[in-house]
């Protein structure tokens, strides 16, 4: 040991230093103080090579960005990582109705705070919000890509938080927060949620309004999540169809009061009850009611719930894995 201490004193390093783990290597820092490379989470992002074929990890410190943000379609393999997942945060207020330059309304998929086209992007510890309020459509985050990650992000805002928009986009969410009041997870994308928290406000009615195209056999999986919320008792209903086909099932799911005891709604449109397929297995709460649920949802028996899979539903692909 004390010749040990003796060459490290040579070498200029203490016995923590010497035997201490490597520190994360992180391509780009981004900090509002010019501690790193950027100042903004856009000029990280447009510095990215166009279609580099290994992961560009971006570190964003602890701040409140406010930007509206695009990863382009070119920029592949990007991962996000935030210093302080309730304090890094990205944000931007735009709505359905505020005005363009032209005096037109942005529109639903033009109020999103954050555009994500690029493939294979990976999010941590990040928040995604629209600050907008209660203003109607307010999108926090739009994916297109496909095989997005998140794993413990939160998703802030009112309705339309979460807007699963690509076709054919594979996308997984692992314990993360998302909370919003109606329609506030929707989209035509095949997404699966694992461990999240899933907050329903006050003034809203729908937890999810998927999408799904006929041609998908899978659309939204929720596994283990928990539904809570400050609304009031048999006020939200767990989806609604945005479109026939719409597909969405909660598996070992604890849901709150606040969940109707229906819990599936048919959007005013009779051919619904045929088309979209809903279902549930295993779940517990007062707001699992199995036995007063619309006679057109499912129970999955233990057989159907083993389709439920990571690899059945991702078509191969494994998120768990980096």
């Amino acid at each position: 040991m004390r010749n040990l201490l003796l060459l490290l004193s040579l070498l200029g390093l203490t016995l923590s230093q010497a035997f201490a783990t490597d520190a994360p290597k992180y391509d780009f820092v981004v900090a509002q103080d010019g501690s790193g490379q950027y100042r903004t989470v856009q000029e990280a992002f447009n510095a990215v090579p166009d279609f580099r074929k290994k992961v560009t990890t971006i570190l964003v410190k602890k701040g409140v960005y406010k930007e509206k943000l695009i990863l382009a379609g070119s920029k592949n393999l990007v991962k996000l990582v935030g210093e302080d997942r309730d304090k890094t945060i990205l944000t931007y207020d735009d709505y359905n109705q505020k005005k363009n330059i032209f005096g037109e309304d942005k529109g639903t998929s033009g109020s999103s705070s954050i555009y994500i086209y690029g493939s294979d992007f990976t999010a941590e510890n990040i928040t995604f919000e629209n600050s907008s309020g209660p203003v109607g459509q307010a999108v926090a985050v739009w994916v297109a890509g496909d095989k997005a990650r998140f794993r413990n992000c939160r998703f802030l805002g009112f309705q339309d938080t979460l807007y699963t928009y690509g076709y054919g986009s594979r996308q997984y969410y692992l314990n993360c927060y998302i909370e919003g009041t109606t329609d506030f997870i929707f989209g035509s994308s095949t997404a699966w949620f694992e461990g999240c928290t899933i907050f329903s406000k006050k003034g809203g009615s729908f937890v999810t309004a998927a999408s799904t195209p006929d041609t998908a056999r899978f659309g939204y999986v929720f596994r283990n999540c928990k539904l809570i919320g400050d609304a009031p008792a048999a006020s939200y209903d767990l989806g609604r169809p945005w479109r026939p086909y719409a597909k969405t099932v909660f598996l070992q799911c604890e849901l709150g009061a606040h969940i109707r005891p229906g819990g599936w709604d048919h959007w005013g449109k009779e051919t619904n009850k045929q088309t979209a397929y809903y279902a549930e297995y295993q779940n517990r709460g007062k707001g699992y009611t199995p036995r007063q649920r619309v006679p057109w949802s499912h129970q999955l028996t233990d057989a159907d719930a083993r389709q439920y899979t990571l690899a059945n539903v991702f078509h191969g692909w494994d998120p768990t894995k980096d």
